[in-house]
Parts: structure tokens; sequence; C-alpha cells
């Protein structure tokens, strides 16, 4: 994922007042790119049994192969020209066979010659074939054509957006299913392409009826449906997103859809959720009754695809204020361990991805009211101690965000204070798991984020508990300070003279005066 900075809150973290919508609208354009790599791609091609027939001379990856195919292609798309201007009995059949043709040449290969056939005049031609009174089998294979040359950059080729109009008018109820589910699955792969035909799309009125199309009662349809939404609402404008969230009957239709046992449904419908709680008002989520489904795929899933989303929107939702989290708190009321035993979960996997966005959760709710603070550090300590040991970097980071809003006061209870406050009986009780000496090698660590946590931690630790300054210094921590003297970083170089002065004047002064 790109890097973003993180809506942080209380000393730990700022306010999420201030940086939490900024950090889920940079969330959500990073999730973008990201999920083109990913099990869940931004854009699909669509394969079909018939297409290894008569193929495997054009597989052979070599410079002959390839000759053949793109000479192949350009005279199928000739034949289908031919065929769509020919008005002679029988003409309907030839022009079906001749596209069906150029749809196996699209669907042949990891890398289809769309180049070839946009070049050799397809899309007039797929145009042509789009237009109303034609019959259902020809434009399931022309808007076919159409969704997997959408797979391919289609930025810099504005011709390329032709049928679009037509594609959206086909997604309405006069429609046949079989035609509608295709074209928005075309649509869907146009608005994976770029934010600049996101908008051209939704100019267009491509929102509505995909809208529908997602409540289908069909799960392919739904499920088709709500991927082509989640690529045309992601950002980094909001107006998708918030104009989604106005339609009537939207959000009781996809929490309808959080009920359905076939989990690639609720995957694709939590996507959905995930940029529209990125980059719309979050406050309607609670009011929706979405919650206590989503916490208990969270608790019950195994499945990577599932949990990541779902992980996402409830991580966006706590983005807000404390109402928010007490509403994600009360929705795992019903499930065992609650939505912190169902987030420990995921810190637990093998899977770092999900530890992180699991930690960055948690850090949220830790960073809400003394309750919330209370609730989460029983359950989630221990797990998150164990994540400094044995976790990536990037995770480390996370987990340590998450401790140290659980050993911070809140925010409005410390409005007077310029220093953060500890829970002592939090902050001794991590002191005393032995972690201490984790924070020093953050402090340590090259990434400048990381060392300001770890200064920030052992900061804590020195002024809050009794014996803080022996447990750092004990643990090398001193010695790790000082490492960042003359650190050419001005906030950490600054950090780390403070500290010294501050905990361990006495002894540098005794070192320079037996050096004297």
């Amino acid at each position: 994922m790109d890097a973003v900075s993180p809506a942080r809150r209380d000393h730990f973290k700022p306010s999420v007042a201030s940086g939490a919508g900024q950090r889920r609208r940079k969330l959500a354009v990073a999730l973008s790119k990201e999920r083109r790599d990913a099990a869940v791609r931004a854009k699909r091609m669509r394969r079909s049994q018939d297409v290894e027939d008569g193929m495997e001379m054009y597989c052979e990856g070599d410079e002959d192969s390839r000759i053949a195919l793109e000479n192949d292609v350009k005279s199928a798309v000739a034949e289908l020209v031919s065929a769509s201007q020919d008005i002679s009995k029988g003409a309907s059949n030839r022009k079906l066979e001749a596209l069906k043709k150029v749809r196996r040449f699209l669907s042949c290969s990891s890398l289809p010659p769309v180049s070839v056939a946009v070049e050799a005049g397809l899309i007039p031609v797929l145009v042509e074939c789009l237009k109303f009174g034609s019959s259902e089998e020809q434009l399931l294979e022309a808007s076919w054509c159409l969704t997997n040359i959408a797979v391919e950059d289609v930025q810099q080729q504005e011709d390329l957006l032709m049928p679009v109009p037509l594609l959206i008018a086909h997604l309405g109820e006069n429609s046949s299913l079989l035609v509608a589910e295709q074209c928005a699955w075309a649509l869907g792969n146009f608005a994976g392409d770029s934010e600049e035909i996101r908008k051209i799309l939704l100019a267009q009125g491509s929102l509505r009826p995909l809208a529908r199309l997602a409540l289908s009662q069909k799960t392919s349809v739904a499920r088709t449906a709500c991927w082509a939404l989640s690529n045309l609402i992601k950002g980094p404008s909001t107006k998708g997103a918030s104009d989604l969230l106005s339609i009537d009957g939207i959000l009781p239709g996809l929490v309808q859809h959080l009920h359905s046992k076939d989990e690639d449904l609720v995957a694709e419908t939590a996507w959905v959720l995930v940029y529209i709680s990125a980059l719309a008002d979050t406050k309607q989520l609670i009011n929706a009754t979405l919650l206590r489904p989503l916490v208990e795929w969270l608790a019950t899933s195994n499945q990577l695809t599932v949990l990541t989303p779902v992980l996402r929107v409830i991580g966006n939702i706590v983005c807000g204020d404390n109402k928010m989290s007490d509403g994600v708190i009360a929705a795992g009321s019903t499930v065992p361990g609650g939505v912190v035993g169902a987030l420990v979960r995921c810190l637990q996997t093998n899977h770092r991805a999900l530890q992180k966005e699991a930690a960055w959760v948690i850090s949220n709710l830790a960073a809400g009211s003394m309750q919330h603070k209370e609730h989460v550090f029983p359950v989630a300590c221990g797990p998150l101690v164990n994540l400094l040991a044995t976790a990536s970097f990037d995770v480390k980071k996370e987990a340590v965000y998450a401790l140290g809003n659980l050993c911070v006061m809140p925010k409005e209870a410390t409005a007077a204070q310029t220093a953060s406050q500890p829970i002592h009986a939090h902050l001794s009780a991590l002191a005393q798991s032995g972690c201490v000496a984790e924070f020093v090698n953050l402090v340590k660590s090259p990434d400048p984020e990381g060392s300001k946590l770890g200064l920030q931690f052992l900061e804590l630790v020195m002024r809050c508990l009794q014996n803080g300054t022996k447990l750092v210094e004990g643990c090398d921590g001193m010695l790790a300070i000082e490492m960042l003297h003359f650190h050419e970083n001005d906030e950490l170089r600054n950090m780390a003279n403070h500290l010294l002065d501050t905990y361990f004047g006495s002894e540098l002064e005794e070192e320079e005066e037996e050096h004297a």
C-alpha cells in the first residue's frame, strides 16, 4: 500500500476531528492501487471454456506466434466489419459468428491483442453491435469484448469510451440480467482505470443503474455490480461515494448482502462500504444496522478476501468520534470476545496486512474514552506486545501506536496538561511485560517515525514510573537515545537531547568529568 499518514488521536495521535477524514480518503486512493495486483483486482478479464479451441497455436510465446495472432486478429476484425455492413439474408448470423471469433481472440491469453484489434477498427463496430434492437446474444458478445478491451490502459485512448453510453443504457430494467451484468463488468473495468474516467462515467449517469443492479436478488449479478460500484466510487473525489449514499434503499440493500452466505458477495459489498466509509459521512452507517454483521464476519470468517475489506470498514468507522466507537463495541456484544476479541484474532494471523490493519483499528479504539481504553487493554495488550517482538516493522509501528494510546489518559481528561498523562496501571503492566527493550530497539531504527514513537514511549516510562529511568537504562536506552544526539532530523535530535538532559544529565556530567 502507498505510505499514508494515519489519523491519530490523543497524545500519541492527533485529533481525529482534524485528521481522520483525510486519512480515510488517502487510504481509499491507496487501496485502488493496491487492489490491482491483489486477489481482488481493479480490473478483471472474462474468459470462457471455448477460448482454448483452436487457440493452441498462439500460446507458444515466440515471435512467430505473436505475429500470427496479430494477423489473425486483424482478419477477424475485418470480417466483423464486413459482416456488419452486409444487409443480405443470413448476414446477422455471419455477424454474430464473426463477433464470437473476435471475442475468443480477446480472451485467449493473459495479454490479449487489444491494441491490434482497436487499431483495426473494432470499437465503432462494437458500438454498432450494442445498439437497441440487437439480439441478446449479440449484446452479450459485444459487451464481453469491451470488458476485456477495458482491462487495458484506456486513459489515453478516448475512442475506447465511445461505447460507454450504450453500456450504461443496457444496465436498465428492460435488459436481460445476463446483458446487464456483462455491461456492469465492462463499466467496472473502465472505472478501474483513472479518476478522470470515473468522473466521465458518473457524469454520464452510471451510478444509479449500477446501484439498482447491485441490489439484484441474483447473487452473481449483485456481486459483479458491487465490484463495479466499488471501482466507480473509489475516489479520490468524494462525489461518487456521497451520491451513492444518497440513493434510497442502497444501505439497507447492502446490509442485506452482508447476511448472505456467499462470501464473495459479502467481500464485494464490503469493498463498496470501504469507499463509502472512507469518503462519505460515516454517521449514517451507524444507523444502518450494518455493524453487527461486519463484526460477526470479522469474528468468524477465515477468508482473507472477506476479512480485509470488513476490517477496513470498521477501521474507517472508528476514525470517528467516541459515539462511533461505542457503536462498534456495542455491535460486538453478541460475539464471543466482542469486537476486540475479533480484532485480536486478526492480530494473531500470519497475514501482515491483517495484523497491521487490526492494530490500527485497535489504536483508534484505544484513543477514545477511558471506558474504551479499559475495554481494550485486558484483551489486546498481550497480543500487541507479542507483535513488538515478532512482527514486521510497519506492523510494529501500528502496535506501538495502539499500546501508547492504551497508556495515556483521554485528551479531554488532560486538557489543561501540556504533557500526556499516564494510566499508571496500564503503563506499569506494560513495562513489567518486558517490552521496554523493544521500544529501545525502535529508537535505534532508521525510520524517523519509528524512532520518534520509541522516544515518546520511553519519555512516558521515565516521567511516570518510579523506577522508569533505571528500567530504560537497564535496556541500554540511554545509549540508544545518545545515538540521536547529532541526528540530522531536528525533531529527533531535540527530543533526544531533552531526554538526555532531563533524565540522564547527572550521569552524562560524571562521564564528562571522568574524560576531562
